[in-house]
């Protein structure tokens, strides 16, 4: 058994899941890969036990499946070896909003929103309980860019980015440090699976330099890690025009603009 934390990652038999899981198994850490397919995980967890050495167990589950995320919460909660959660497992939607069948949007709902946060919640009272421990979120640029036109999805990784600021205050005083990851287009198989073609769109990250990118953002402790960004300054001015606002939120009337009828 490695003496650094064992990392658990969801979503890890393929894409950024696969690629974070060879970059932690290099760094010396154990694993729990979760994912649905289990002949992917157990290819990935050979190759990468040959290859580093580390111990790797193998959790099959299905995140839109309650008895599977309880099964993954448990595991959470009760191996203390875990010091790293990363919430990667996630999904597009085919289509506008318009084409979108109300029951495709809860899975995806379940997925995106439901199982990180469920996830999140089983492990971080004993992260803080023992003043450390980390959590990693895969949002989007898209949560910031409702003119890119993916609805629900974008709102799903709005949700993983707000979780993710609102964690590291609370809990960055305890000990834990909680991560956003917010990807551009990176070359993955949720193109496919939401019935586009990624060769079609310009601006396409390869998936091993995404994580390399973001595990820099995570050795610095930030909690918003963009790797596509090239001037990190307009983060900053996004961030501070956020917070100036705060202090004109609390009012007992309305605004003058909204006093007068158009």
């Amino acid at each position: 058994m490695s003496a650094k934390p064992t990392v658990l990652i969801t979503g890890a038999s393929t894409g950024i899941g696969a690629v974070y899981a060879d970059r932690f198994a290099r760094r010396g850490h154990d694993l729990v890969l979760v994912a649905r397919d289990a002949a992917r995980l157990n290819g990935l967890a050979a190759r990468l036990r040959a290859e580093t050495g580390v111990s790797i167990d193998i959790l099959v589950a299905d995140l839109t499946r309650p008895a599977d995320i309880s099964t993954v919460e448990a595991r959470l909660r009760d191996d203390a070896r875990i010091g790293v959660l990363l919430n990667n497992a996630g999904a597009a939607l085919e289509g506008a909003f318009l084409d979108q069948t109300p029951d495709a949007i809860a899975r995806l709902i379940d997925l995106n929103v439901t199982a990180p946060s469920r996830l999140a919640g089983a492990v971080a009272p004993r992260f803080a309980a023992a003043g450390e421990g980390a959590i990693i979120n895969i949002a989007s640029v898209v949560g910031l860019a409702p003119e890119f036109g993916m609805s629900v999805y974008g709102a799903t990784k709005a949700f993983m980015l707000y979780l993710s600021q609102s964690l590291q205050l609370e809990l960055g005083s305890k000990g834990v440090y909680v991560q956003a990851v917010l990807p551009a287009a990176t070359r993955t198989e949720i193109w496919e699976r939401s019935g586009r073609d990624v060769n079609t769109l310009t601006g396409v990250m390869e998936v091993s330099e995404l994580v390399d990118a973001a595990l820099v953002g995570f050795d610095r402790r930030e909690t918003v890690t963009i790797p596509p960004l090239p001037d990190a300054a307009q983060w900053s001015a996004f961030n501070t025009a956020r917070l100036s606002m705060l202090p004109n939120f609390a009012q007992s009337h309305a605004a003058k603009r909204y006093q007068t009828a158009a």
